[in-house]
C-alpha cells in the first residue's frame, strides 16, 4: 500500500527527530540501565559483606556466651578479640562491627586491660553509623556510655567518669546509671550524694542484691 504525503511526512519528522535526540536517548538509556546494574551489584555486594560479618560474630556469641558459671577461657578470649578485630577491620560500617566492639570490651575488662577496653567502647561512640537507611540502635550507644563510665571509674578518675554520665540522658537505662553515678559519688567521699543516687536507681525498677547491699553498707557509714 502506497504511502500518503501525511505518513510521508511524519515519517520524516521522526527520522527528524531521532538525528537530533536519538543518540541523546540511547546514552540515557544506556546510563539508566548501568546505573541499575550497578545499584544492583552494590546491593548483592552490601547483602554479602553482611552475610560475612554476621557469621564472624556469630563466632564471637558462640565463644562469649556460656552457662552461667562457666567462665571464658583464655584461648577463648583471644578469639573473641581477634574477631572483633577482623569485623572492625574488614566491616568497619557493619552493626555487628560496632556489637563485636562491645564484646571485645567486655572480655579485656576481664583480663585488667582497663585501657584497652575503653578504647573499644571508644570505638563504638566513634563509628556510630547516621545514614538515612541505618541508624546505630540507641540501646547500644547507652549501653555504651555506661560501660565506658564504669570503665573509666575502675581506672581511678570518678571526675570523668561523672562529666561523662552528666551529658547522657539515660532514657530507659536510668537505673544503671543512677547506680553508677552512686559509685562515683562514693568513690569521691559523697555518701549523701551516693545513697540519694542509689535510691533514685531503685525507683527506675533496680532490685538488685548488689545494689540493696551497697545503700546498707552506706547505712551504716552515715
Amino acid at each position: 500500500m502506497a504511502i500518503n504525503a501525511a505518513e510521508e511526512e511524519s515519517i520524516e519528522s521522526l527520522k527528524k527527530w531521532w538525528d537530533e535526540n536519538g543518540k541523546q536517548l540511547l546514552l540515557l538509556v544506556v546510563v539508566v540501565i548501568g546505573g541499575y546494574g550497578g545499584w544492583l551489584l552494590w546491593q548483592n555486594s552490601q547483602a554479602a559483606s553482611a552475610e560475612a560479618a554476621s557469621d564472624l560474630y556469630e563466632e564471637i556469641l558462640t565463644l562469649a556466651v556460656n552457662e552461667p558459671g562457666i567462665d571464658v577461657t583464655e584461648l577463648e578470649r583471644s578469639s573473641i578479640l581477634g574477631l572483633s578485630e577482623q569485623l572492625r577491620s574488614d566491616y568497619p560500617d557493619s552493626v555487628y562491627a560496632l556489637y563485636g566492639a562491645l564484646f571485645a570490651a567486655q572480655q579485656l575488662v576481664a583480663s585488667n586491660d582497663l585501657d584497652g577496653a575503653e578504647q573499644s567502647l571508644q570505638w563504638i561512640l566513634d563509628n556510630q553509623p547516621d545514614g538515612l537507611f541505618q541508624q546505630t540502635d540507641e540501646g547500644l550507644v547507652l549501653a555504651t556510655n555506661l560501660r565506658m563510665g564504669r570503665v573509666i571509674l575502675a581506672k581511678g578518675d570518678p571526675e570523668r567518669a561523672l562529666t561523662l554520665v552528666n551529658t547522657i540522658n539515660p532514657s530507659t537505662f536510668e537505673s544503671g546509671f543512677a547506680e553508677l553515678r552512686g559509685d562515683i559519688y562514693v568513690a569521691m567521699g559523697r555518701i549523701v550524694d551516693a545513697r540519694d543516687a542509689y535510691i533514685a536507681a531503685q525507683q527506675a525498677g533496680s532490685g538488685s542484691d548488689g545494689l540493696r547491699m551497697k545503700l546498707d553498707d552506706l547505712s551504716d557509714s552515715i
